[in-house]
């Protein structure tokens, strides 16, 4: 299967895009009426000279937009030279357009006296006139190398504790928006900036939605701050959602991620950048905007700042201009996009599927949206998990169609799945695929128990459930021994997961086989693992929910599930190009157009480690030499070629 990887294709001279949000120190969002050409050259060049090829800037909409029908000439005098300071630079921009949001506060024009900003025929009306003034004004200038119609737009139409805008609604706005920039005859790709916040990607419908809105956008930028209780699930939560993001098949740009160095120490500033980064190219984003491009000290009394002050931190650069280490970081991986020549390389393809069910983003009837929250953490676990096995998967939607080319489909902590789903994958596995499926009741009591039909059938099990009832994990921890060899476990061997979990959704499945092998056992000699002969495939299937457990423990990574996908992997015949003998180290691949393969190792080790990756001749990027043994930092990324 292939993996997604979609790129930009237009102005080769800077893409992959890698930059920075900017507003300069001379004001943050009133930089325009503090304006200084100087100032704004010293700031670009300093990203410049760290490898960064972009920016993305903001048309602050209650200066630039003063009147209903007026646009401020001044302020767009001063926007032309700044990017003219860009193209003297070789870098290009962004613009956005309805920043009505920024930092924790929203502004209007003084003229938008409450109208709804999706409902009102006149205000959206404005809306696009402004978008579509703008887009002429600038469309031309070769520094423009791309257009977003706003920020966090979710933030800014719906206030917090509001219902939120229809989809219908909204759907419409962006299609008016979309069209306002395109008939201006601007051809750069252009997107909405509202963060991928939608019911694709975290199953909260907020109005909007990317399959509905792909049909006038060019590409897709999720925002991704939410903070975890698991480093590792905080270094690759940038990734998964990107992953997810990718639902339309578009390129998909890291628009928004970083952090404030009032909340973070420096060195663990530089471990999330190079984090999320990494893991994020290697979750198919192919594109990286931080935020943001500098701090600003001397702006405390000013909102949003005031009452923000954190936020007055968040910059790759000081209030001097002088490098902060997520710049730093940025510049390593500048030059590691430039030695593989990234825009011409693609994701390696993947024999594993981790199924996505539609309750994630559908409202089926009657399905509770309490479910979602579940879904979405066992799917990012499952991730993860996989990630530390070295194992290549592609996520597959159910919503498009089962994962037909698929070795190894994934079902982690699964309880919903459509009575169609379930019949096909019992074809899949007819035809020789390996189905995995890790039980669990649900975490309230209103949708316990399995949603699907024929799980006794499809696993070779009889079910002992009893009516409302869940059967309790009572221990604090689940060991599981293995009674025959399975994949590249033997038998005898054992594996323990930490339990954890709502009071319904810490349970386990009683059961008795009926056609299934018992591959492990509990502490209690219970079944736990089972494995069900189909046609030429096989259905597996884990009485223990143990990716939800892991998603609702803190700081458990890595845990034991990534030992179980290896063994799964092993029996499904799942091959994996470049593996690492340590959970703290993940290994992937780019292959490049021609021919030419690139590995990536990236360690979760608090503390340094020398690895022996297998599967390839390992050669240093810079100066070719063979590689039997890999040096790496305290959650350091190495990339190798592979040959």
């Amino acid at each position: 299967m292939r993996r997604h990887s979609a790129q930009l294709s237009h102005h080769p001279s800077v893409l992959p895009w890698l930059g920075a949000n900017y507003w300069s120190r001379t004001g943050g969002p009133l930089m325009w009426r503090n304006y200084d050409p100087a100032v704004v050259r010293e700031e670009l060049t300093v990203l410049r000279d760290h490898g960064l090829n972009m920016t993305r800037s903001f048309f602050y909409w209650p200066d630039f937009h003063p009147e209903p029908h007026r646009i401020d000439d001044e302020l767009c005098a001063r926007f032309d030279d700044f990017l003219d300071a860009h193209h003297e630079l070789g870098m290009g921009t962004v613009p956005t357009f309805i920043v009505g949001h920024m930092s924790g506060e929203n502004w209007d024009p003084a003229w938008r006296n409450g109208r709804d900003l999706y409902a009102d025929v006149w205000m959206v009306g404005r809306q696009a006139w402004f978008a579509h003034q703008m887009s002429a004004r600038f469309k031309d200038h070769p520094a423009v190398t791309g257009w977003l119609i706003s920020n966090e737009m979710p933030g800014y139409g719906r206030l917090v504790g509001e219902p939120p805008a229809p989809a219908d609604q909204v759907t419409a706005w962006a299609q008016a928006m979309c069209h306002a920039v395109r008939a201006a005859g601007a051809t750069q790709p252009v997107s909405l900036g509202d963060g991928a916040w939608g019911i694709e990607v975290h199953g909260r419908p907020n109005g909007f939605s990317l399959r509905e809105t792909a049909e006038y956008v060019d590409f897709i930028g999720p925002h991704v701050y939410r903070s975890q209780n698991d480093r590792v699930r905080q270094h690759h939560n940038a990734a998964f959602e990107c992953e997810l993001a990718a639902v339309t098949g578009q390129p998909v740009i890291l628009e928004e991620f970083g952090l404030s160095s009032d909340t973070v120490s420096e060195e663990n500033a530089a471990v999330y950048y190079r984090q999320s980064l990494h893991n994020s190219l290697l979750g198919g984003a192919t594109g990286w905007i931080a935020w943001n491009n500098t701090d600003y000290d001397t702006l405390w009394n000013q909102d949003p700042y005031d009452h923000h002050p954190f936020e007055m931190h968040f910059g790759i650069t000081d209030n001097q201009a002088r490098p902060k280490p997520p710049l730093l970081e940025l510049a390593s991986f500048s030059a590691v996009l430039k030695a593989v020549d990234f825009p011409r390389c693609r994701r390696t393809d993947a024999g594993t599927a981790l199924f996505v069910p539609a309750f994630l983003e559908w409202e089926f009837p009657r399905a509770l949206p309490t479910d979602k929250p579940a879904i979405f953490s066992s799917l990012r676990q499952s991730y993860i998990a996989a990630r530390e096995a070295d194992l290549p998967l592609a996520l597959t939607r159910e919503l498009d169609g089962l994962p037909e080319e698929a070795k190894l489909i994934l079902l982690p902590s699964t309880r919903q799945i459509t009575a169609g789903s379930r019949i096909g994958l019992e074809r899949l596995a007819r035809a020789g695929a390996t189905v995995y499926l890790s039980y669990c009741s649900g975490e309230y009591a209103e949708t316990r128990m399995p949603w699907f039909q024929g799980m006794d059938a499809l696993f070779g099990i009889k079910h002992r459930l009893s009516y409302g009832m869940v059967e309790p994990i009572r221990e604090d921890t689940v060991t599981l021994t293995f009674t025959r060899d399975f994949g590249d476990l033997v038998s005898g061997q054992t594996l323990t997961f930490q339990v954890n979990g709502t009071e319904f959704s810490r349970s386990y499945l009683p059961l008795l086989p009926d056609g299934a092998e018992v591959v492990a056992t509990d502490a209690h000699g219970r079944p736990a693992l089972l494995r069900h002969a189909i046609g030429s495939g096989w259905a597996i299937l884990s009485a223990y929910p143990l990716e939800h457990m892991a998603a609702r423990t803190p700081q458990v990574n890595p845990e034991q599930t990534h030992r179980l996908y290896q063994a799964l992997a092993a029996h499904a015949g799942v091959t994996r190009a470049l593996t690492v003998d340590s959970p703290y180290v993940s290994a992937d691949t780019l292959v490049h157009e021609d021919g030419r393969r690139f590995g990536w190792l990236v360690s979760q080790s608090p503390t340094p480690l020398t690895v022996s990756p297998q599967g390839a001749a390992l050669h240093d990027l810079t100066t070719g030499e063979r590689l039997r043994e890999v040096e790496l930092e305290a959650f350091g990324v190495r990339v190798v070629e592979l040959r």
